[in-house]
């Protein structure tokens, strides 16, 4: 039988700078690392219509010990890497990089005709036995990720993961993530089974659903930005962060007026210690002193 998970907490995205000043709202790493949050460190959500604020972009820069997720829905991100890599991501398009053991690369967005950009960046951490593997690269088209239409008519772009018996391309990932792009339509319910034990969090794109079948009532409030326990019957809108409790094997949706569009990751926890600074995520001080030191003297990158 299954067993409906419990939204455990919820909360905003926060806005934020970083790059050379590029704007955008940061979902989850404005309070640094969290169990609650393991395998996952960062989620950001850059989402302008302002040229100004996005074009400066993310000049060249090191990561080490980790994966970044990048996910564009409008407009068009320019890379390039240490390995030779290099292209465009496009609308629809995901970028799914292992830094591992060290990479350099850069990421420059623009938007589309009309000005928009709107795309998602998500780190997920890597365990101590993997943080100085290879790095690899994996550029995914659109028309590469398969879309399900489930029997309640909500749809699910499938990125890695499985839905319905129909696999992402995106596969053979250390902390065995999903990825799913969602559009529940209204009056609908989304219904999904996770591993028990994995951590699932949402992030709403658009529209309001109810995430919270199975909720407990709330313990404590707290200001903006700050992580709180979700009341029963919360409607969540644009822009916020969907945290479930670990224990369960199934998550409901359910919309009522208006439909939803959000995204949903899961990922094993991997219960080790973390050191973080910047781009850089190891498991002690001493990595990430070992880690700057080689980047200063040019030998973060292993051959």
């Amino acid at each position: 039988m299954s067993r409906t998970r419990s939204v455990a907490r919820s909360w905003k995205s926060v806005p934020t700078i970083e790059g050379a000043r590029v704007h955008l709202k940061r979902a989850i790493g404005f309070q640094g690392s969290s169990p609650e949050l393991d395998p996952f460190l960062l989620l950001d959500d850059f989402h302008s219509h302002t040229p100004s604020e996005y074009l400066p972009g993310f000049p060249w820069h090191p990561h080490r010990g980790m994966e970044t997720v990048t996910y564009v829905l409008e407009g068009t991100v320019a890379h390039g890497d240490s390995m030779g890599n290099q292209g465009t991501i496009g609308t629809g398009d995901m970028q799914w990089m292992t830094a591992g053991s060290g990479i350099i690369h850069q990421e420059m967005p623009k938007g589309g005709a009309d000005g928009r950009l709107w795309g998602l960046q998500l780190w997920t951490n890597l365990p101590r036995s993997h943080k100085m593997m290879a790095p690899r690269y994996r550029g995914i088209k659109a028309g590469d990720i398969p879309e399900v239409v489930l029997d309640s008519g909500a749809r699910v772009k499938v990125i890695c993961g499985t839905v319905e018996g129909i696999r992402g391309p995106v596969q053979d990932i250390i902390a065995e993530p999903e990825y799913l792009d969602i559009t529940v339509p209204p009056h609908s319910r989304f219904q999904h089974r996770v591993t028990d034990g994995h951590t699932a969090l949402a992030y709403v794109l658009e529209g309001a659903a109810h995430f919270d079948e199975g909720s407990v009532p709330p313990s404590n409030t707290s200001s903006r930005g700050a992580l709180q326990r979700d009341p029963l019957g919360t409607v969540h809108g644009p822009e916020s962060v969907i945290l479930y409790e670990r224990e369960g094997d199934e998550i409901v949706v359910s919309t009522k007026n208006e439909g939803a569009h959000f995204i949903l990751v899961t990922g094993q926890p991997i219960g080790e210690p973390v050191a973080w600074a910047g781009p850089i995520v190891m498991n002690t001080q001493e990595e990430l002193d070992i880690a700057f030191q080689e980047y200063r003297e040019g030998m973060f990158v292993k051959k």
